[in-house]
């Protein structure tokens, strides 16, 4: 299936299907007066079907609660406005009659129906939004991108908080010799746990389908990428991956079409969410962490985040420490079934423990693995048929540094 489709890494995203169009400025958000760029919008020239993900946290940003008003409505959407700087969460009655401002300019300056834009912040808790610098800037790229400004890469970088760099792919597949695409943008360095993380994605495709099956098919997507990644195991206020599909490849998602459009979507989200670790806040390790043979799914991703949050775990990666007797004490505690003399462990390809036995002479073998940027931990619990995967990251002194309070 996967061979069937075009993947590249590092393009335009979401301005890569037909139809979609982007741009971005700066409003000074961060008041550094460095016209970083922090403020943009995502147009389709048609309405399009929309599905969305938001974080699981019982403290919702007043952007989240805005989209999931607008998707709660089932009506035509035609684009999305976000900034980064603010995340416009905790700001009371004014946050959000600040987000849905946000939304009344786009959609006034963009010439679209009132409910037709969804609304995205991310960055610092707890301050209100300066919409007067915001307001003319919002307009003013929202004008640009009805009129055919296709600068997906300004718009990847307008959302960025901590990262270091954008993150965008895009992947196209052929039916019936039409080609449709999907593209996609990502921001997230820190607060990433799973469930989101304090993390946008914005993806775009050009098929065409409705958005109760969109969101059934995001929903997987998302399930595992975006919600099989951890950095420091806080989850935000603001996580939102939105997916719009407007139709404009003459496509439709149907019995032909849905296995490779599935495909597509997922490694989009793949890709991103892998990015999203890789750029993880200070970091030197990205570690994949495969759980199988657990009784179930459920548990095996339970043995998976108690070994990628446990911070004695994490450190001895950054110490390029092979301590797998952590790992053991991780999985003990992860409410699942184990039979700690049935369990099975290896640093990539090279054995730990075998059932429940160690294999000492491989330690040199594990400290060359482990002291590599990313490697991979395989754990086979022989309990049932139960798998799951999470990639993670180690923890350095450079996140305490980065995060202290200003």
């Amino acid at each position: 299936m996967s061979n069937s489709i075009t993947f590249r890494t590092d393009t335009d995203g979401v301005t890569d299907p037909k139809g979609f169009f982007a741009s971005a400025a700066s409003a000074d958000i961060r008041k550094k007066q460095n016209e970083r760029l922090d403020t943009g919008v995502v147009y389709s020239t048609v309405p399009c079907a929309a599905a969305g993900v938001f974080t699981k946290n019982a403290v919702k940003a007043a952007p989240v609660l805005d989209c999931e008003r607008v998707l709660r409505l089932r009506g035509p959407v035609h684009g999305v406005v976000a900034n980064s700087g603010n995340a416009n969460a905790c700001t009371g009655t004014q946050g959000i009659a600040d987000s849905l401002s946000m939304i009344r300019t786009a959609e006034t300056a963009s010439g679209s129906p009132r409910d037709s834009f969804l609304v995205c912040s991310t960055g610092r808790i707890g301050d209100l939004l300066p919409m007067d610098r915001i307001t003319p800037v919002v307009h003013s790229v929202a004008e640009k991108a009805k009129d055919g400004e296709r600068e997906g890469s300004l718009f990847a970088n307008c959302i960025l908080t901590s990262d270091t760099r954008k993150k965008t792919c895009t992947a196209t597949f052929v039916v019936n010799g039409r080609t449709v695409t999907v593209g996609g943008a990502a921001k997230g360095a820190g607060m990433i746990q799973p469930n989101m993380a304090t993390m946008l994605a914005f993806i775009t495709t050009d098929i065409e389908t409705d958005s109760e099956t969109l969101q059934k098919i995001l929903k997987e997507s998302v399930k595992h990428s975006f919600n099989a990644i951890t950095v420091d195991g806080d989850m935000s206020t603001n996580d939102t991956v939105l997916l719009l599909a407007n139709g404009q490849s003459g496509v439709s998602l149907d019995e032909t079409s849905v296995d490779l459009f599935s495909e597509a979507l997922f490694q989009v989200c793949d890709c991103l969410a892998d990015k999203i670790v890789a750029d993880g806040e200070r970091i030197t390790k990205v570690v994949e962490i495969i759980i199988e043979g657990a009784a179930n799914e459920r548990e095996a991703e339970n043995v998976s985040r108690a070994i990628g949050n446990s911070l004695l775990v994490k450190t001895s990666w950054y110490g390029n420490d092979p301590n797998w007797g952590r790992l053991m004490d991780a999985l003990g505690y992860a409410e699942a079934q184990i039979d700690q003399y049935a369990i099975d462990i290896n640093y990539n390809d090279v054995p730990a423990l075998v059932a429940g036995n160690p294999v000492p002479e491989n330690k040199p073998k594990w400290k060359e693995i482990v002291s590599k940027p990313r490697f991979t931990i395989r754990i086979d619990m022989n309990q049932g048929d139960g798998s799951f995967r999470l990639r993670a990251s180690d923890l350095t002194e450079g996140y305490v540094d980065f995060n202290k309070s200003e």
